[in-house]
């Protein structure tokens, strides 16, 4: 059945209202399923902050448009309401979703369950088949909220359920490409052709590392090597570590093809089955992927550290300086983080001792970051084994080993020191743009709203916990105190899930405010170019300081603009990521109703509580109606769901037995019911 619009009349305030001066606000829009909206008056702002647009008083608002709300008399502590007058601006006008038909009429029914509308299909093609198929379709008019938005078919991609159909959906939904266009990959195919030359010249200019020992580690199914680490003993004794990351701007120039391609997608999008590409792959498999014994053009930071730094187990990690710059290496060994483990587990095998000195190291920086405030949660990796139809036959979590905080922490440890070295050269130059720190691109982390910290302590509190707020705010350092407090008590995994909903979003920013997560008073993005425009942005800008040029106001303004473009689209890079992520883990659920499994509460809310099953991850709703014979009160406050009877709570890291009730595929959704 095709979605309506309901229109409702909200008694006698609106009556009221009409004698009251009304005023306006312009904002950017939720909707719902059922009809109603929340427009946001500031940048990550509390719900209750929201202005509330009820059912009928959208006037063809659709999720994260921009709009004008007319606002009604506030009475008293009820939420502020309003009526949208105007959308000033779509956020999109291209949606995916399933068709189907009715009265001789073909209508779309949007996959976005936000989407509070279904869409008539005015071009529907003669003859074909489309009901249960997936499909691409551009809003062609809605002015009229009485009616039904009219849009046009621009692509049929397939049966829902299909895996190629549902993933190619889940992109195109996003707003996100998947093919890159043929003109791209003529350009990398041209690059491809001079590389020899080009890398035999620029090899003349650069710091050459090739006969230093490198060796790249990464996940066993990585196709692109964007960082690799050298190491050697110095004949003073120092230790000295180089963090060298592909070259990419060396190739790609500014506004060539490639590049404005590259802007535009902002980021690579890592699928469950694949990978979208950022750059072609001709770049990013081959000719900047820093592959096994092969000579590559790299954009360096070298550090050198004091012997027992390595050697003294209660030394601190003592750094004797740093150096950036443009070197050629030549990697000896492709390690897989489980292979690179081995090595340093049994204590013998190739690179034994380089790996060994590292790790030591990595360690000291982890303990040496945590006494900064460095806040440290625990996090899981879903993986997928598929099969040759690309099916789920096994879901399961990464295992994050030794190695794996050996590589973060040495990464960190670049982006740390190449933003310093930046902000250090604008402060000794002078040469700051209108807000310090407007001639670099930042990767930024703000501290929690205060409001949220409320919240959190409040509810620690009342666990016989203390989260210690001055003036609404608390310190990194006093957030990992207090997660170490609640380590290993039944408590952690409901305060841990608390805490992380309490954080900001990073972002990029030209606009230095620090990083709140990583205590870092300056930190950027410099290690992944082939998979993140804004590290190709630093990578530039630092070629410009230390050749001691000037970075002009036209390039800072492109950047600016950028900076903000690639929060938003790596933002919804994540998103496609996550919803392919949950339509495998449906997949796999899907053959396995009426199995039962132990879960955990990841979630509450006022219709049910979500479940994630301990193993897999797959997070599913238990309906309020499968709780009980009882009245439930959402307690959001606390977390929690409440009999009203029978008092029987369920609250956020509460372990429960569940039973596989339901999967859609189509909306990725799992029911479960409670085992007694």
């Amino acid at each position: 059945m095709v979605k309506g619009l309901v229109l409702c009349y909200l008694g006698n305030n609106m009556i009221k209202e009409k004698t009251l001066t009304r005023s306006f606000v312009e904002g950017v829009i939720t909707t719902t399923a059922k009809g109603f909206g929340f427009v946001s008056v500031g940048e990550d702002s509390p719900r209750e902050n929201d202005i509330r647009i009820e059912a009928g008083f959208l006037n063809t608002a659709l999720p994260r448009d921009r709009v004008k709300v007319r606002l009604n008399a506030k009475i008293g502590d009820i939420q502020q309401t309003g009526e949208v007058v105007e959308v000033l601006a779509r956020a999109k006008v291209n949606f995916v979703g399933t068709i189907d038909e009715e009265n001789g009429a073909t209508f779309l029914i949007p996959q976005d369950t936000r989407i509070y509308v279904d869409f008539l299909i005015s071009n529907p093609p003669h003859g074909e088949k489309l009901r249960g198929k997936k499909a691409l379709v551009r809003l062609s008019d809605w002015t009229d909220p009485k009616k039904n938005p009219t849009a046009e078919i621009i692509e049929v991609l397939g049966d829902a359920g299909d895996n190629e159909t549902e993933i190619r959906a889940i992109v195109l939904d996003k707003g996100l490409q998947m093919e890159l266009p043929e003109k791209i990959h003529r350009e990398a195919d041209t690059l491809k052709k001079t590389a020899p030359a080009f890398i035999a010249e620029e090899a003349k200019k650069r710091r050459d590392f090739r006969k230093v020992t490198t060796f790249t580690i990464d996940p066993a199914d990585a196709k692109d090597f964007d960082d690799a680490i050298s190491i050697q003993t110095l004949p003073n004794g120092d230790i000295e570590i180089g963090v060298h990351i592909a070259d990419v701007s060396a190739y790609v120039k500014p506004h060539a093809l490639i590049d404005e391609e590259a802007r535009k997608r902002a980021t690579s999008i890592y699928l469950v089955d694949r990978v979208i590409p950022m750059f072609p792959e001709v770049l990013s498999n081959d000719l900047c992927s820093l592959n096994e014994k092969e000579d590559k053009l790299v954009f360096s930071a070298v550090f050198t550290f004091a012997p027992d730094t390595a050697t003294n187990p209660t030394s601190k990690v003592t750094m004797r300086n740093a150096w950036f710059g443009r070197a050629i290496i030549n990697s000896a060994k492709r390690f897989t983080y489980e292979n690179a483990q081995e090595v340093i587990d049994s204590g013998s095998g190739l690179f034994y001792d380089e790996l060994n000195t590292l790790n030591i190291i990595a360690k000291k920086l982890v303990v040496q970051d945590k006494a900064g405030g460095a806040i440290s949660f625990e996090h899981e990796e879903v993986r997928f084994e598929l099969d040759a139809n690309k099916k789920p036959i096994r879901v399961y979590t990464k295992k994050f080993q030794d190695t794996n905080k050996l590589v973060e922490m040495f990464m960190l440890l670049a982006n740390k020191k190449v933003a310093e070295y930046v902000s250090e050269k604008l402060e000794k130059t002078g040469n700051k743009g209108e807000h310090e720190g407007d001639l670099f691109v930042y990767r930024v982390h703000d501290e929690p709203k205060p409001e949220r910290l409320a919240e959190l302590a409040k509810f620690a509190t009342g666990l016989g916990y203390k989260l210690p707020l001055k003036e609404g705010r608390v310190s990194s350092a006093d957030i990992n105190k207090f997660l170490e407090q609640i380590k290993g008590k039944p408590e952690e995994t409901m305060l841990n899930t608390a805490t992380i909903r309490t954080m900001a979003k990073a972002i990029y920013s030209t606009r230095n405010i620090g990083h709140y997560g990583l205590a870092y008073e300056h930190y950027a993005h410099f290690t992944s170019p082939i998979r993140r425009y804004p590290d190709v942005m630093v990578h530039r800008i630092l070629a410009h300081f230390l050749a001691d040029e000037k970075v002009t106001k036209e390039e800072m303004s492109e950047y600016r603009s950028l900076a903000a473009h690639s929060s938003e689209m790596e933002k919804l890079a994540a998103d496609a990521e996550r919803a392919s992520i949950k339509f495998k883990q449906a997949e796999y659920m899907s053959e396995r109703v009426g199995k039962e499994f132990n879960g955990t509460i990841s979630g509450v809310a006022e219709w049910g509580v979500f479940v994630e099953e301990d193993e897999t991850k797959c997070e599913g709703l238990i309906r309020i109606s499968d709780l009980g014979n009882d009245y439930y009160i959402f307690e959001k406050e606390n977390y929690r769901i409440v009999g009203k009877q029978t008092r029987e709570r369920f609250t956020l890291g509460d372990k429960l037995k569940i039973r596989v009730k339901a999967v859609d595929l189509e909306r990725k959704s799992i029911d479960y019911e409670l085992v007694k």
